[in-house]
């Protein structure tokens, strides 16, 4: 029924989420946008995070999308409450899903968390798990290598890889974690070499699952799943459409294609202007800073790969 779900991420990472949401629900068609010019989004400030991700909304609104997914831990943590105080459609982030899946299996344990520098600063699962577990000892590192890692298409086995994990999963493992929430969507791609390094006994939480399960359950409730049939995915990028294909089909397990390139200066004449700050007295999400066409000017710097 109506129109996709539209998903979006600062580059590859949330494609474990359309791969997550593809299994679930075959029938529905997705949108996704990856910000393949300006990852990572996790070093940079919540202003212009918050303003990337509302110019990727902006991008999936021109397909009317019936749900957006916001797969970008950093996005999820940092722009979530504007998107969803701008937007008219229904909309959820990838941290309190992860922090419902983690508090479970963690057995009264620490609950570890890696994510980007800015999803860390912002204390986003920190305060999603306390809500959950108000005594849950919360233990948080910042791992600002790992995506560029992913992004470059290093492998597991790569003694890079292994390396940094060391440096980074040492302090979580000392400190007797009984789960690890991987809070970025880049991070399932390095679950093996993640989950040696801690050792059997912790259990590691990969949101997707959950995110696609309360996708289905809003569209369920709302009567607006697709009927049976196989629906379609496109995919947009801000930058390298051949490399989100080659390195993407490791995410999705399937080749992603055909690539629609949307270079950024397209992506920021679409945003109708927005840079940060919201008027006073708000827009009306369906006027408001994103227009549902951006135009023949940017429609011309667009093309598509095979």
């Amino acid at each position: 029924m109506d129109g996709p779900i539209g998903i979006f991420d600062s580059g590859l990472g949330g494609l474990t989420v359309v791969r997550a949401v593809r299994r679930r629900l075959p029938a529905e068609s997705i949108v996704y946008f990856g910000d393949t010019a300006r990852v990572p989004y996790g070093i940079k400030s919540s202003r212009t995070v918050t303003r990337f991700a509302m110019e990727a909304c902006s991008l999936l609104l021109e397909h009317r999308p019936k749900f957006i997914v916001a797969a970008c831990n950093t996005a999820s943590a940092t722009a979530l409450p504007a998107l969803a105080d701008h937007l008219d459609v229904p909309l959820c982030g990838v941290i309190e899903p992860g922090a419902a899946q983690a508090v479970e299996p963690a057995g009264g344990r620490p609950i570890g968390v890696i994510a980007t520098e800015a999803t860390i600063a912002s204390g986003a699962y920190r305060r999603a798990i306390h809500r959950l577990r108000p005594d849950a000892t919360v233990l948080e590192k910042a791992c600002p290598l790992l995506v560029p890692i992913v992004e470059e298409g290093r492998t597991v086995d790569d003694p890079v890889v292994r390396l940094v994990l060391r440096e980074y999963l040492t302090p979580l493992a000392a400190g007797g974690v009984g789960t690890v929430v991987l809070g970025c969507t880049h991070y399932p791609l390095l679950a093996g070499a993640i989950a040696e390094t801690l050792g059997p006994a912790v259990t590691l939480v990969d949101s997707a699952e959950a995110v696609a399960a309360r996708v289905a359950d809003r569209l369920a409730a709302e009567d607006r799943l697709a009927a049976d049939g196989r629906g379609d995915i496109r995919f947009f990028v801000s930058d390298h459409p051949d490399r989100f294909r080659a390195v993407g089909s490791r995410f999705l397990g399937t080749p992603a294609q055909p690539v629609t390139l949307v270079p950024p200066e397209a992506l920021s004449a679409g945003s109708g202007g927005w840079h940060g700050h919201p008027t006073s007295g708000g827009h009306d999400a369906e006027q408001g800073p994103w227009p549902r066409e951006r135009g023949h000017a940017t429609r011309a710097s667009v093309e598509e790969t095979p």
